[in-house]
């Protein structure tokens, strides 16, 4: 199941009868007071938020969407006629999986959707017994086998982005990772502004580790490493 805040009404139906054509379950929602009440009784697989809505900004939503243990992994796409790059970073780093700007395509967000969704916790699962291996790195322990991530003991919630970037750096541990790769394979596309979205998720990311992040090394002109 797809929830879409979008106060537009052309948009919002377009986009739901996009999606529910490409059998991709979509409900709509013009009030962020009728989003949270759907949330209160189901939990969707993807969110997909508009920033400028009544009652709230959608930055206040996701903010809250993260803060909460029960909905802190659900991805989000942001889809907003904001297009600056700082509007961009301030929803990465608010904890946005992506970000497309209005007007968009439905082809695009198709394929975004279907991309973030492979990814996401709820329809990606290891395709090797090695995948579920755990890893220890100083006071960061990561379990991928039950998604638990902690930090000295502590549990650290982390969005859906950035837990398979560092899922992504400790498999390949002492190997540098392009910001290339990262995004060719978190992502499963290119799209403007692809280094900065990286850099933004590594910072929010080391943000989140605390101390442990200090784990993540930044290869200058190249990428990032987990030694």
């Amino acid at each position: 199941m797809i929830y879409l805040v979008e106060d537009d009404n052309n948009i919002r139906e377009l986009v739901v009868y996009t999606l529910n054509h490409m059998k991709l379950t979509t409900e709509g929602f013009d009030k962020p007071s009728d989003f949270r009440k759907a949330m209160e009784k189901s939990r969707p697989d993807l969110i997909l938020l508009d920033i400028m809505l009544p009652e709230e900004d959608g930055l206040s939503i996701l903010r809250d969407i993260r803060s909460n243990s029960l909905t802190a992994r659900i991805p989000v796409i942001m889809l907003t006629a904001k297009a600056e790059e700082y509007d961009k970073v301030k929803g990465l780093e608010s904890g946005a999986d992506d970000y497309i700007s209005k007007p968009f395509g439905m082809m695009e967000l198709v394929a975004r959707v279907k991309a973030v969704l492979r990814r996401s916790d709820y329809n990606n699962m290891p395709s090797d017994e090695n995948a579920w291996m755990d890893y220890n790195v100083g006071d960061l322990y990561v379990n991928p086998a039950k998604h638990v991530v902690q930090v000295d003991g502590n549990v650290i919630n982390l969005t859906v982005k950035e837990y398979d970037m560092l899922c992504m750096l400790l498999a390949h541990r002492g190997t540098v990772l392009s910001r290339d790769r990262l995004l060719t394979n978190i992502w499963g596309y290119s799209f403007d502004g692809a280094n900065r979205t990286v850099d933004v998720h590594i910072r929010t990311l080391r943000q989140k580790l605390g101390k442990a992040g200090d784990c993540i090394t930044t290869i200058r002109g190249v990428g990032y490493r987990i030694d």
